[in-house]
């Protein structure tokens, strides 16, 4: 049975003490594809070394993250761009607007999110969207872009019936993770209304542990759960959701 992990930041600093060995652990569970978002320049040499540990298993994106466009995020985006001039990448990700922590630099977060789908664009790659209290900042930068040419995942997708229609109507497949176990996630709640060839797994390892693991570090293993709720609401053998949700991932990411 093999498994995709869409998006899972296996370089943070909560692994630091036993990255290999959470990696393997999930590699024997059948977890065995591992795509990785970008945060800041910061984090892209600790993204190439995990490539090079697992070039089997690590496929890295390249971007900069809403809740780290800062002042200096001209300069940030220039390191995008000098990293897709110099190597392939798989997604341009993760990108979009978060609202929760921060509206202080929302006009700059909404800025580095066109340039970086006209990114997208430039390269035929798709995007991984972070939407995070965002859902109309979102949509109307990706009314104003849509075509054939953009297309990607909703990260963490958290949001309703309706937004996740109108998502994929955008030509985006909806991340689902531990969200999707909590009591109060909702999402549970309608998934069976959405078809299964639009949904990915994703952990957000570190964070974001499902049920019953809440609270403490999330690892590529723990998307197990995922999959399972994901048996219950489809009424699907647990290897038919994760053949089709791997399928999802290749049909994304070309890979």
């Amino acid at each position: 049975m093999l498994i995709t992990d869409t998006h899972t930041h296996l370089y943070s600093e909560a692994f630091d003490e036993d990255r290999e060995a959470v990696i393997k652990k999930g590699i024997d569970k059948g977890i065995e594809r591992f795509f990785i978002p970008a945060i800041d320049s910061g984090y892209t040499q600790k993204m190439l070394d995990l490539e090079k540990a697992f070039p089997e298993n690590v496929f890295l994106m390249m971007g900069l993250h809403p809740t780290h466009v800062k002042e200096n995020y001209i300069e940030e985006l220039a390191h995008v761009e000098t990293m897709l001039r110099q190597r392939s990448f798989c997604a341009i990700g993760e990108i979009g607007i978060d609202l929760y922590w921060d509206r202080t630099y929302l006009k700059e977060q909404q800025e580095a999110f066109k340039k970086q789908i006209a990114l997208a664009k430039k390269y035929k790659l798709p995007i991984v969207i972070h939407c995070r209290d965002s859902f109309d900042e979102i949509f109307e930068v990706l009314e104003g872009e849509k075509g054939d040419d953009l297309y990607g995942i909703f990260h963490c997708f958290t949001g309703s019936l309706e937004q996740a229609q109108r998502a994929i109507g955008l030509n985006m497949k909806l991340g689902i993770g531990g969200v999707v176990t909590f009591k109060n996630g909702k999402i549970d709640q309608f998934l069976n209304q959405i078809a299964l060839k639009h949904i990915v797994l994703e952990t957000d390892a570190p964070y974001l542990s499902p049920t019953p693991f809440r609270g403490k570090r999330n690892e590529p293993v723990y998307l197990m759960e995922v999959l399972n709720k994901l048996s219950d609401i489809y009424q699907l053998p647990v290897n038919e959701i994760a053949y089709s949700t791997t399928e999802n991932s290749k049909e994304v990411f070309g890979i």
